[in-house]
C-alpha cells in the first residue's frame, strides 16, 4: 500500500458479527501485539464497538462490523492497492498472553 498510500504499508480490514466480537477481536490482538512488543496509538472506536482503528505506525488494523464494511466500502475505497492472501503469508510465532492479576 505504501506506494497508493503514504501513512501506512499496510492496512487490516476485519470483519465481526456483533460488538461484543469486535471487542474480543480488539482485545486478542492488543494482548498478543503488546507482549511481542508491538504498541498501537489509542484505539479510536471502542466505545461503539461498530468499528475500532488500531494504529500501528506501517499496519493499520479496521476491526469493523459487518454493517459497517459493507457500509464503508474500504475494500472498494483502496481496491487499487495490492492484495495479500492472509493465508498465505508466513507469520512469526507470538507469545502467548501472560494472565495477570485482577485490576
Amino acid at each position: 500500500m505504501e506506494e497508493q498510500l503514504k501513512f501506512a504499508d499496510y492496512f487490516v480490514v476485519v470483519t465481526a458479527q456483533s460488538r461484543p466480537q469486535v471487542k474480543a477481536i480488539y482485545n486478542e490482538l492488543h494482548v498478543r501485539l503488546k507482549a511481542a512488543g508491538e504498541l498501537h496509538s489509542k484505539a479510536e472506536g471502542m466505545d461503539l464497538g461498530w468499528w475500532v482503528l488500531l494504529d500501528y505506525m506501517d499496519v493499520v488494523v479496521h476491526i469493523q462490523q459487518t454493517e459497517a464494511r459493507e457500509y464503508y466500502g474500504l475494500d472498494i475505497l483502496y481496491s487499487e492497492c495490492p492484495q495479500l492472501d492472509w493465508q498465505e503469508v508466513e507469520l512469526p510465532e507470538l507469545p502467548e498472553p501472560r494472565a495477570h492479576a485482577a485490576e
